[in-house]
């Protein structure tokens, strides 16, 4: 799907993800899974440029193994000056956070570029083990 390069664009992405994968997944990872989707988004929006069209491109893939479902949260921007980081805790801070939380709830999360763009994802495996960075690539 796609959303505005706006700050509705989260709440737009939250409220599909949750009305296609509340029947499918566990409340407490569809809680994981809207507010990693949150973070995503928002921090495309803050930090990176638009796709063409002024839009972000949101995707989910939910997958069924035998340890429970799998989900892969994939979030694509026009691609920004800095890759996104996990920035050094600042308690002061109004911000700086986001990706925190994205460590803590996923099992693992990455950053892939190509020509058009940046693409951040997570992936939510409930039999694996949490966190885990993939470096950019």
């Amino acid at each position: 799907m796609v959303v505005p390069h706006h700050a509705s664009g989260a709440r737009i992405a939250r409220h599909r993800l949750a009305a296609e994968l509340g029947g499918a997944v566990s409340p407490a990872m569809l809680a994981d899974l809207v507010a990693v989707l949150a973070e995503l988004v928002g921090n495309a929006v803050r930090h990176a440029d638009p796709l063409p069209g002024g839009v972000v491109r949101v995707a989910w893939r939910l997958r069924s193994t035998p340890g429970g479902p799998q989900l892969r949260l994939r979030v694509t921007d026009g691609g920004a000056a800095c890759s996104p980081r996990i920035r050094p805790p600042d308690l002061d801070a109004a911000d700086g956070r986001g990706l925190h939380i994205v460590s803590g709830l996923a099992t693992s999360w990455g950053v892939e570029r190509d020509g058009l763009g940046q693409s951040v994802w997570a992936d939510f495996d409930p039999a694996g083990d949490r966190p885990a960075l993939v470096p950019a690539g």
